[in-house]
């Protein structure tokens, strides 16, 4: 959902006469009919038993089964979003939230409404996120052995790995945002993956993340998540917003080797006790190639993210205020520049033996790898500066 779209959404739903409430509870809807009453019926009298001004706000996503309709029976304010997508539910539900705080939960009876309060005592303390931690209770039947012990446990701690989130849970759907949050947060996904994306938004900004156990109860009805599609969306979400370990540090091991291995070459050193030649020379210069490259798709990537999605990267901005166009262009400039001058001691040679045979193969294949290395640098380095320049004209 656009900016624009959720705007949209929020006028149509949210009422003239507005009053500011302390939460509101949104709730994801598809074909939940056989759940939807009971969710709201928990949720509602949570917020009136503990006199917690607040609304119930159901993102239905399409349902076919006429969850709509009993949720706006049970008392629920129902946002329609046509398009399908756990993400794209939410977006619009938080779209039209009036409260300050906006807690989130399934609507197939697996999140207990009863722990609501704890949620909103952790954001007067000062959080600006709460996410509850299932793993240590999960009754039973509750969650498929693939995704306790395999699946959620491999992507919690992926996404620990490459954000340092502290997160023990990181797909657990019930969780508490200040609705003053969210613009900071800039949520954009629209499948499964919505989940990891407020985690890793949140932790970029530096928001303070808190976490808590919960219990995780058997659903009811049938389940919606598809394991290896869901779980793959994940993957590839947390990847694509990690440039520095898809492309920054496999580029530049593969650089490094492939340096590596043309010094052996070139040396004549004796490795494992043999001498290496040619073979090993055009692999090293193929890694050293193919690793500048994804390097400069790093940085590009680092650019793209801060320039046009307003993500925050502490390594980029300190990379991008110490070094500048110039210092590139220098750069790949001297690599090409080493690259033809070997180029050039062979050519002397090879004239100065009457154009009889070249036997330096070794040299000539550093001396082209260096030249097309110094290239990649140098005309990555404008492409850096030509997104950077379409940002300041933006």
């Amino acid at each position: 959902m656009t900016t624009a779209q959720s705007e949209n959404a929020a006028t149509e739903t949210r009422p003239l006469d507005e009053t500011a409430l302390r939460v509101s509870v949104v709730i994801p809807c598809l074909n939940e009919a056989e759940n939807i009453e009971q969710c709201i019926a928990a949720a509602r009298g949570v917020l009136e038993r503990n006199g917690i001004p607040g609304e119930v706000v159901v993102a239905d996503n399409a349902s076919e089964d006429g969850s709509a309709e009993l949720a706006e029976a049970a008392g629920a304010r129902v946002v329609r979003e046509p398009r399908r997508g756990y993400g794209s539910a939410y977006l619009a539900g938080f779209a039209a939230a009036r409260g300050d705080y906006i807690v989130m939960g399934d609507a197939d009876l697996t999140y207990d409404f009863n722990e609501i309060p704890r949620f909103l005592r952790e954001l007067d303390d000062g959080a600006d996120m709460v996410i509850g931690d299932r793993m240590k209770n999960i009754h039973p039947g509750a969650m498929p052995w693939l995704h306790r012990y395999v699946g959620n446990p491999l992507l919690s701690g992926f996404l620990n790995l490459l954000f340092r989130t502290g997160v023990s849970d990181a797909h657990c759907g019930m969780r508490a945002v200040r609705r003053s949050a969210l613009p900071q947060l800039a949520l954009r996904t629209t499948g499964m993956e919505f989940a990891s994306e407020m985690v890793i938004r949140a932790a970029k900004e530096k928001l303070d993340i808190r976490q808590f156990d919960i219990e995780y109860h058997p659903r009811g009805g049938e389940s919606k998540l598809s394991s290896f599609r869901d779980g793959w969306r994940h993957l590839r979400f947390l990847l694509v917003h990690s440039p520095n370990h898809l492309f920054i540090l496999p580029g530049a091991v593969m650089a490094l080797l492939g340096a590596l291995i043309a010094l052996t070459v070139v040396a004549n050193i004796n490795l494992f006790g043999r001498e290496w030649d040619l073979h090993a020379l055009i692999a090293g210069a193929l890694l050293m190639i193919v690793g500048t490259q994804v390097v400069a798709l790093g940085l590009c990537a680092h650019a793209y993210g801060t320039y046009f999605m307003n993500e925050r990267d502490p390594w980029f901005d300190r990379m991008r205020a110490r070094y500048r166009l110039e210092h590139g262009l220098l750069l790949g400039g001297a690599i090409a520049l080493v690259g033809l001058a070997i180029a050039a001691v062979i050519v002397i040679e090879w004239i100065d033996r009457g154009f009889g045979s070249l036997g330096e193969e070794r040299l000539a294949i550093v001396a082209l790898t260096l030249v097309i290395v110094g290239i990649q640098v140098f005309f990555s380095s404008f492409l850096l500066s030509i997104l950077g320049l379409r940002r300041a004209d933006d």
